[in-house]
């Protein structure tokens, strides 16, 4: 999701003069459906090559589309895929992690994937930023490194990842839910969408239940994955889920998936919130796990946090 907000005004002209165009509007609508060069979006459009060239170039620099050169069979060609499904603008001059709805607040917070402060891996693993590879693939001592803060894609065939997230709200608040959500995928040799891998959630060391990731997908570039990463017979992109935690039940995305309530996990017993994300040891699929930060992947985003409270 594109976060948008009267604190950088620049941006915001950008993007709606970008949005102003019924033209590009239908480029951005074809781009939903694949990828696409110049001279296809002309001839769907059915208008000159020139004036597409145009409003590809707009919205190029709006950064709601990316483009690069690839070979054709009369030279390079400009390749254009889209960077966004969704786009959130604040109008309110409150605090970035701050927001009111109605007599409900919203505590947010992301957490880059390589600020982890526990874990468990083994190989294969590694993890990768835009700049290339970050430590030496699957040699787990490694994971130690402080270069991990510039992790955008982090893999592991088994063990967990797990994160401490500030506690910003006042004791004593009615907490109504707690979510966190991120990209991920299993781990497969190369890739494989057809390896499942349970996925288990911990949330102040409290198990609230495991998910099954269908499989590791690379049959086309992640919208946000660097060149180089792109060109890989890897890892590309995974699924956006959230885990939510009421005073009835948990979800995942909407979906029940445990008993687990908001009094079991006992929110205010630390300044922090604990997130725990990973494989168990006796797992019935032990298909391992991808972790996309915002610069990877499909879904501009780290690890969320979100807590609404009154």
């Amino acid at each position: 999701m594109l976060e948008l907000s009267l604190e950088k005004p620049e941006t915001l002209q950008r993007i709606a003069h970008a949005l102003s165009s019924e033209v590009r509007l239908q480029i951005i609508n074809l781009l939903n459906k694949d990828n696409m060069n110049v001279n296809q979006l002309a001839e769907s459009l059915g208008i000159p090559v020139s004036t597409t060239a145009s409003h590809v170039k707009i919205l190029e620099k709006s950064g709601l589309i990316n483009t690069e050169l690839r070979p054709g069979s009369r030279g390079a060609m400009k390749v254009c895929k889209r960077n966004f499904d969704d786009i959130h603008i604040q109008l309110n001059n409150e605090e970035n992690f701050m927001k009111k709805s109605q007599n409900h607040r919203y505590f947010e917070f992301e957490m880059p994937i390589g600020q982890y402060v526990n874990f468990e891996v083994a190989p294969t693993c590694g993890m990768a930023n835009h700049d290339g590879m970050l430590i030496p693939a699957d040699d787990p001592v490694h994971f130690y490194s402080p270069d991990r803060s510039k992790a955008q894609i982090i893999w592991t065939r088994k063990g967990y990842f797990e994160y401490k997230f500030p506690l910003l709200i006042p004791v004593g608040k009615n907490i109504s839910s707690v979510q966190f959500s991120l990209e991920l995928c299993s781990e497969a040799p190369n890739y494989d969408h057809n390896w499942p891998s349970d996925i288990t959630v911990w949330i102040n060391e409290v198990e609230i239940g495991t998910w099954t990731s269908p499989g590791d997908y690379g049959d086309r570039p992640g919208k946000l994955n660097p060149k180089y990463w792109s060109e890989l017979t890897s890892t590309q992109y995974g699924t956006l889920n959230t885990w939510k935690v009421t005073d009835k039940n948990t979800t995942i995305n909407d979906i029940y998936l445990s008993e687990v309530k908001l009094d079991d996990i006992g929110i205010f017993n630390h300044m922090f919130i604990s997130f725990k994300i990973g494989v168990k040891d006796n797992a019935i699929h032990k298909g391992g796990i991808n972790l996309f930060g915002r610069e990877f992947g499909d879904y501009p985003q780290d690890i969320k946090l979100s807590i609404e409270y009154s």
